[in-house]
C-alpha cells in the first residue's frame, strides 16, 4: 500500500560519518551505565564474571550490529527498520512497527529520558516543586524546535555532546582505575549464593537494556553518501567505543567501590564519583548525566522522526507525516506529532510520579519484539535473493539467529518482571490493528475511484 512520496525526500551527504558516530554513541551512552553496574553486581559476586557480562552484551551488540549493517545497506531508507519489515514481511507488520514507534517505543523513550534530564537538572538548579516536569517538558520542546531548525544543526549539537560525554565518561573511568580511593563501606547485600546460570541470565536483562540504542543507525541510512561502505564503519566504530567505555567504568566501579558496595548501592555512580572527590563528584557526576540525557534526547528526537515520516509516505491516511522539508532537511510534521505525544506523555508521567520507571515498562516488550523480528528479516530478505549487493554480515545464519534468541530472552523478560505498564504498551500496540485495518480500506477504495 504505497504512494509516491510527497515532496522532498531525503538527501545524500547531509550527514558525515562523525556525525552518524555521535548520534549512535549518544543514543546508548545514557543514564544506565550509572544505574544498572549494580543491579548485575546484586546478582553476580565474581568480578571476572560482571565484567565477563558486560563483555558478552558488547559481543551481542556486534552480532546485532552486522545484521543492521547488511539490511542497511541493502535497503537505505529513511524509515530504517519500518522499511527492512516492510520488505521481509509485508506492509501489515511495518505498520504496526511505524504505529508501535509512533504511540509506544520513541515517544515513550522521549519522556523516559526527559525524566531523568529533569531530575538531574533540578538538582543543579532547583525551579520549585514542579521543577523537574518543567526540564523535561523544556528538554523535548527546545530540542524539537532544533530538529525542526534543520538537520545539520541538531548533527552539530549531536558531535559536540557526544564529544563531551565521551570524553567525561572516559575520564572519570581512567581517574578511578588509577586512583588508590576506596569507597566508605557500605552496609553491604548479602552475595548471592547457588547455581550462578540464572542470577547471570537475570542480570543479562539489565546488560542489554543498558546497551540498547545501537540500532537507530538504521534511521541514517537515506543521508549517508556511499551507505554500504559508510555504514559499517559507523557501526563498527560507534559499538567499539560504546565497549572500551562500559568495560572501563565497570572495571573502575570493581576496583574502587568492590562488588559488595555496589551491591549495596541504590545510584553506583554517585557512589563512586563520592568516593573518588567528594562533594564535587557527585556534583559532577548529577552534570555529567544532564549531558547524556540531553545527548541521548537529541539523538531519539532524530531517529523517531524519521520512522514516522516512513509511516506518513506510505499510508494515504497519515500522508501529511510523510512530507520531507527541503530547507530543514528533515520531517517537520513528523517531529510536531513527536514533540505533541512525548510532552502528553510527560503529562501523564509526571501525575503517575514514577515517570521514568512508568516510561521503561511502557517500551520494553514492544522494542524487543520489532528488533527480534528485524533481525530475522536478515534471513528471510537473503532467501528473497534481495541482499546480492550489499555488504553481508559472516557467519550466515548464525549472525542473526543468535540476536534474535537474545531479542527473544529480552522479550519474555520484559514481560515477566514489568508491571502494569507493560500491558499499557501492548495494548497500545494492539490499537494499530483496527487502524491499520481502517487504513488499508481507505486506500483501496481510494485506488477503485481513481480507476473509474
Amino acid at each position: 500500500m504505497t504512494i509516491p512520496p510527497v515532496g522532498e525526500t531525503p538527501q545524500r551527504g547531509v550527514l558525515e560519518l562523525r556525525d552518524c558516530i555521535a548520534l549512535t554513541v549518544g543514543m546508548v551512552v545514557g543514564i544506565g551505565v550509572f544505574k544498572a553496574p549494580s543491579l548485575v553486581a546484586l546478582r553476580l559476586d565474581d568480578p571476572v564474571l560482571i565484567l565477563a557480562l558486560w563483555a558478552a552484551g558488547a559481543a551481542i551488540m556486534f552480532v546485532g550490529a552486522l545484521c543492521y549493517a547488511e539490511l542497511g545497506s541493502a535497503f537505505p531508507d529513511a524509515g530504517g527498520e519500518y522499511h527492512f519489515l516492510f520488505r521481509a514481511y509485508g506492509p501489515g507488520t511495518a505498520f504496526l512497527f511505524g504505529w508501535g514507534r509512533l504511540a509506544v517505543v520513541q515517544t515513550g523513550a522521549i519522556a523516559a529520558v526527559s525524566f531523568v534530564l529533569g531530575d538531574y537538572a533540578q538538582r543543579l538548579a532547583p525551579l520549585g516543586p514542579h521543577g523537574a516536569a518543567l526540564y523535561a517538558a523544556a528538554g523535548v520542546a527546545g530540542l524539537s524546535l532544533l530538529n525542526i531548525r534543520g538537520t545539520r544543526l541538531s548533527a552539530r549539537l549531536q558531535l559536540a555532546l557526544a564529544v563531551l560525554l565521551v570524553a567525561a565518561a572516559a575520564g572519570a573511568a581512567v581517574l578511578g582505575l588509577l586512583s588508590d580511593a576506596a569507597a566508605a563501606p557500605l552496609a553491604a547485600a548479602a552475595p548471592p549464593e547457588g547455581n550462578p546460570w540464572p542470577a547471570m541470565g537475570f542480570a543479562m536483562i539489565f546488560v542489554m537494556l543498558t546497551y540498547g540504542g545501537w540500532n537507530e543507525a538504521a534511521y541514517f541510512t537515506a543521508e549517508l553518501r556511499d551507505v554500504r561502505r559508510t555504514l559499517l564503519r559507523v557501526l563498527a566504530l560507534a559499538t567499539a567505543i560504546i565497549a572500551l567505555l562500559y568495560l572501563a567504568l565497570n572495571a573502575a566501579y570493581l576496583k574502587v567501590l568492590g562488588p559488595a558496595a555496589m551491591r549495596a548501592s541504590d545510584a553506583v555512580g554517585a557512589d563512586y564519583m563520592q568516593a573518588l572527590m567528594g562533594e564535587t563528584g557527585a556534583t559532577l557526576l548529577a552534570a555529567l548525566i544532564v549531558v547524556a540525557a540531553l545527548t541521548t534526547l537529541n539523538a531519539t528526537i532524530f531517529t523517531g522522526a524519521r520512522a514516522i515520516y516512513a509511516l506518513g509516505r506510505d499510508v494515504p491516511l497519515l500522508a501529511p507525516l510523510g512530507r520531507w522539508n527541503a530547507r530543514a532537511e528533515g520531517p517537520v510534521n513528523a517531529h510536531l506529532l513527536q514533540a505533541a505525544l512525548a510532552l502528553a506523555l510527560i503529562g501523564v508521567g509526571a501525575v503517575a510520579r514514577q515517570g521514568f520507571a512508568t516510561m521503561v515498562e511502557y517500551t520494553a516488550p514492544v522494542f524487543w519484539l520489532f528488533l527480534m523480528l528485524t533481525g530475522f528479516s536478515v534471513i528471510l530478505l537473503r532467501r528473497q535473493g534481495n541482499v546480492e549487493s550489499a555488504w553481508r554480515a559472516p557467519l550466515h545464519p548464525l549472525m542473526p539467529l543468535l540476536f534474535c534468541a537474545t531479542s527473544a530472552y529480552m522479550l519474555h523478560a520484559s514481560l515477566e518482571y514489568t508491571g502494569k505498564g507493560a500491558l499499557v504498551g501492548a495494548g497500545v500496540l494492539a490499537l494499530g490493528v483496527p487502524v491499520w485495518l481502517f487504513a488499508r480500506h481507505g486506500a483501496a477504495r481510494l485506488r477503485a475511484a481513481k480507476g473509474r
